[in-house]
Parts: structure tokens; sequence; C-alpha cells
């Protein structure tokens, strides 16, 4: 994949907004200059050419200028710096040796630019007026209207708003130049939390679970890390789970295929005389806890890890109950244990929940009930509208093995084929992505696993009565 480079994207970048930004301001600016000074400069070149109107007179009926005689009349200015022409009906009445160029002349002053045969440029203004007569304070009827032309050499404008212009170019050249010298150290500087953020990444792999990115204190990079540090909490809760179930699973293969292996060779060397039949049952017994284990750890690592959704909906729960009392009724007859069943919320009742998780819940429960209960001992299913309890009389537990309860692979003791202590793990997991709560309280050696749900979470959708108490075995 080709790739391009962060710092220098963000030069180029900041070179061209800089370039365009100071690019539009000094257009404004020189617009602006060289509107003002030109309008200065016909103002001067106004002022000049009514100076030299205010000077036109008529006396005895003669246009004069300066009060003397029109042939002896001498304006200021040289042929050089100015020009002139004054023109009364179509006379001329005074000029320069180079006279301006002809434009017509109106009711305004009138402006323009000539230009010379050496390549100098003049300004040009034509202006029409009505020359006083003596001893009058204003022009009168009568008196004659004459035409001045006058131009002055607008080099010296043309150089300041050259020069200008290269100030303005040098500027904007030199500020572009800056932007691109020092962008770089800048963004380097202003990347650097990144630069941070990447060393502390070379250290994070499945070899240092737990590691996290440090807290930024840039505002655009405190999300990216939190995000990123939500994603790296996830995966190591992924790894966790599958270490935890080819732990697991390791650990109840070795346990299966060491007794395997022991039965077979202890039928090798030492043959009991047992029947083909008999040994292929306990071999296909082993093969069925091996099964067993590995579906409930496939089922405990899907629902722990979120794979395994909710799908609520309306559940009966004496339909419920009974398919489960009916699973294990050949595990309690062969132990001689007697199951009772107590549905004191009413046979009609049920709760907004997802069947195959609360199934999953009880049928771990009670199954454990039926497996570790003495024999010709009594294992109890009962439910009302807050919750669910299975108990069973636990001689052997003490208080203080509750707090194993819900660990995978702890077992009080190994018995009960099939039971890999993984029942009340799942049955835990379960309830948790149920929103429920499973607890465990040992009463006078009694056992009793409680399952509640929130009257609002989960709504009643039949409202029927209790009924009185059933009991089945």
């Amino acid at each position: 994949m080709k790739t391009f480079s962060l710092r220098a994207r963000l030069t180029l970048l900041l070179a061209l907004a800089v370039l365009v930004a100071l690019g539009g301001a000094a257009k404004i600016v020189d617009w602006r200059a060289d509107t003002e000074m030109q309008q200065r400069f016909d103002a001067s070149l106004l002022a000049r050419a009514q100076s030299l109107a205010a000077l036109t007179q008529v006396e005895d009926g003669k246009i004069v200028v300066n009060a003397g005689n029109v042939a002896a009349a001498t304006f200021p200015g040289n042929a050089n710096a100015s020009r002139y022409d004054l023109r009364c009906d179509d006379a001329v009445i005074a000029r320069t040796f180079e006279a301006p160029p002809l434009i017509t002349a109106g009711a305004e002053p009138v402006f323009a630019d000539a230009q010379l045969p050496d390549g100098r440029t003049l300004r040009v203004i034509a202006l029409r007026f009505t020359p006083m007569i003596e001893g009058h304070q204003a022009a009168t009827q009568g008196a004659p209207t004459c035409t001045l032309r006058y131009a002055l050499d607008r080099g010296p404008l043309d150089d300041l708003l050259d020069t200008l212009d290269f100030i303005l170019l040098g500027s904007l050249l030199g500020a572009c130049v800056l932007v691109i010298l020092v962008t770089p150290w800048l963004v380097r500087r202003g990347l650097r939390p990144i630069s941070v953020l990447d060393r502390a990444m070379a250290g994070i792999g499945p070899d240092a679970p737990g590691g996290r990115l440090p807290a930024s204190d840039t505002t655009e990079l405190v999300p990216l890390v939190a995000r990123f540090n939500e994603v790296l909490a996830r995966m190591d809760d992924g790894l966790a789970r599958e270490r935890q179930f080819a732990s697991g699973l390791a650990h109840e293969f070795r346990t299966r295929l060491a007794e395997l292996r022991t039965l077979v060779d202890v039928e090798t060397r030492y043959p009991s005389g047992r029947g083909i039949h008999g040994l292929l049952q306990e071999i296909g017994s082993i093969g069925a806890e091996l099964e067993a284990t590995v579906t409930a750890l496939l089922q405990l690592t899907r629902i722990q890890s979120g794979l395994e959704t909710t799908r609520p909906e309306s559940v009966p729960l004496a339909p419920l109950l009974t398919r489960v009392c009916v699973r294990h009724q050949d595990a309690a007859r062969a132990r001689g244990v007697h199951i009772e069943t107590d549905l004191a919320c009413g046979p009609a009742f049920a709760i907004q929940t997802d069947p195959a998780l609360l199934e999953i819940v009880l049928d771990n429960l009670f199954g454990n009930a039926v497996a570790y209960a003495p024999s010709d001992g009594v294992a109890v299913l009962r439910a009302d509208r807050q919750g669910i309890e299975v108990r069973n009389a636990a001689p052997e537990l003490h208080p203080e093995d509750l707090a194993h309860f819900g660990k995978r692979f702890w077992r009080k003791e190994a018995q009960g084929a099939g039971h890999a202590g993984l029942g009340l793990a799942l049955a835990g997991a379960a309830a948790s992505a149920l929103k429920m709560t499973l607890s465990f309280e040992l009463i006078g050696g009694v056992l009793r696993a409680t399952v509640c749900w929130d009257p609002d979470a989960v709504p009643q959708i039949a409202r029927a009565s209790s009924e009185p108490r059933g009991r089945a075995e």
C-alpha cells in the first residue's frame, strides 16, 4: 500500500491555506491602496486645474489671466511635470509647449489616462468653466465658456503602486516560505501525543494481558483512547475465555482419557472376564461425559462472550418446571431421590424471558440437586411470583464452600457421572444474561438456590391466583 506523510500533507495544506488567505487579503489591500491613491492623485490634479481656472477673468471684454495680457500670461509648472491647454470660445488663451492630449470635456470634470510616444503615462483632466467678469464675485450671464485641459505625469504614482505591489507579493511569498519551514516542526510537536500512544501500543499484545493506553490530555485523543481501551478490554476478556476454555477442556480430557487408558491397560494385562457389552458401555459412559463437558464449556463461553443473545417471550412456568422434572426423573429414581414440586404462583403464571436460557438455569440447578442429594433424600423445585427455588440436603457442605460456587471445575467431591463442575458456572452465566439474580444459602444442612427476577423488568403476563400446592415424584 502506498503511504503518505501526515507531516507533509499538513505542511502542504497549511501553506496552501496561507497562500489563499494572505493572497486574498493582499489583493484586497492592493485594490484599496490603488483606489485610495488614485483618488488622491485625481483630487490633487483637480485642485491644480481649478486654481488655474480661478486665474482666468474677463476684463474690458477681454479674457486675461492673472490680471495680465493673454500673450504675456504665464502658468506655474513646466513641460516635464505638467501640461495644460486653455481655450475660450475655441480660441487658445494659454498653453504649454507640449499640450495635453485631447479629451472631451463635460458638465463635470473628466479624467483620463494618456500614453506619450516616449512611454510615459499622463493623467489628464478636462474642465469646462465660465470665467468671472472683473468686479463680480461669480460668473455672470454672457461670459464666454472656457475649457481647460490639464495633465500631470503619473509616473511617480505608478512607481509607488508598483513598490506597494512588490512589498505585498514579497510578504506573501515570505509568509508561505516561513509556513513551509516551520510547519513540520509545529506538526511534529502537535503530533507528539500520537507518538506517545505509538510507544504505548508497542508494549500491548497477547503476551501482555491487561495492557492499556495511558490517559491522554488531548481532547481529540480522549475518545480514541477510551474506545481503543474498550476494544483491548474485550480482546482480553475473549482471550481469557479462550484460555480458560482450553485449560478446562485439557484438564477434563486428560482426566477422562486417563480413565479410558487405565481401563484399556487393565483389561489388556489383567482381563477381568467382563463381557464386551459391559466394557463398551463403560467406554460409552466416559465418551458421554466428555461430550457433556465440551457442550457445557461451549455453551458457557458463548453466553459469557455475548454470542448467545436473549430472545424474550412469554414463558409459562408450569410446563417448563414439568420438563425439567421429567428430564431428571430417571436419575432421581436410580439414586432413590424423591422429587417435589411446589407451584405457589399458579399453573397459568408466565414471565417475559428467554425460555432456552431459563431452562439452562433450572436444568443445571435441579440436576445438581438430584445428583448431590443423599440417597432416599428429597430434591425440591418451587416457584412463586418472585422467583424459583431449588432445595436439597447437603450434609457434606460447609458455609465456606459457598464462595466456590460458580467456579469452573470446582466440585466438593467427585461423584455423579457426567458432572465436571460446570453446572453452577453455566447456570450463573445464563442467569446473568437474563438479568436475574442467582444466590445460594446453606441453612441447617440444606442447600437452597434461588433465582429471582425483577417484576418491572420481567412483567407478568398471566395473573392467575395461586393454586394449592401440588407434589409429584
